[in-house]
């Protein structure tokens, strides 16, 4: 498929997704949205065992774009029903580990796009923003449910109720995100992650993707349940078969992803 707001592509086993609305910051649109979802469900089929998501121009995103489409609809909420909360959910759902690229501003949705991975690799210079009670909103795409549990209620009030730049060490020091690095090495270091988790038994890594987003919600049995269920199918994977045979014989595993 060819996308108007996106870049994509496979680089060996990596699927790449990049935003390319420059002009505009790569701010977030209805059609955007769509764009990322069917680009993330059709890396499976092209080869990719991963996924890097980063941004074409000075910035990751920059939230919204309130100019859009004529500007937001009178119900605001009909856009994160219809767009939003169903693009949030398959990034959640997804089997494939995922990987955020980050520099310049990474503000609004787009930080809450971000976080939905399960690495955040930032530049220093990179900064995180719950821009949305600047102009009256709340935050969305997750951010409510999410950064409690990252960063804890006191920091998460400060980080949506102040409407603050978060600069990308202190996000570090705070645990919002994997790791700061030097803007000279960020393409470097966010794409060799990604590499070795491709190279990782990712039938076990979409499991653990899976038990995160689950348990969080749920109490210690259901998470022994859930491991169990995991575990199972994890054990008859082909990955879990080389794994074993790799450690006996003392060599390094080779896993398809299978």
């Amino acid at each position: 498929m060819t996308y108007e707001t996106i870049l994509t592509s496979v680089v060996d086993t990596v699927g790449i997704l990049s935003f390319n609305r420059p002009e505009r910051l790569n701010a977030l649109t209805p059609q955007m949205f769509y764009e990322i979802v069917d680009a993330v469900e059709a890396f499976p089929a092209q080869g990719a065992r991963a996924i890097l998501i980063k941004a074409e121009g000075k910035g990751f995103c920059s939230g919204t774009d309130l100019q859009a489409d004529g500007g937001l609809p009178e119900d605001v909420g009909e856009i994160l029903e219809k767009d939003y909360n169903p693009c949030m959910e398959r990034l959640i759902a997804s089997k494939l580990p995922m990987v955020a690229q980050v520099h310049g501003a990474c503000a609004g949705i787009g930080a809450s796009l971000a976080l939905a991975c399960d690495f955040v690799v930032a530049a220093k210079s990179a900064y995180f923003l719950q821009a949305f009670v600047n102009i009256g909103l709340v935050p969305d795409g997750g951010a409510t449910w999410t950064l409690p549990r990252l960063v804890g209620k006191a920091r998460a009030t400060q980080m949506m109720m102040l409407g603050e730049r978060l600069p990308a060490e202190k996000a570090e020091s705070w645990g919002l995100i994997y790791k700061a690095v030097d803007d000279a090495t960020l393409s470097d270091e966010a794409q060799a992650l990604a590499a070795r988790l491709a190279a990782m038994p990712t039938v076990a890594l979409g499991l653990i993707r899976q038990g995160i987003a689950t348990t969080q919600t749920s109490s210690f049995s259901q998470g022994l349940a859930l491991e169990r269920k995991h575990q199972r199918d994890a054990g008859r994977s082909a990955d879990f078969a080389e794994g074993v045979q790799a450690f006996l014989a003392k060599r390094p595993a080779k896993f398809e992803g299978k």
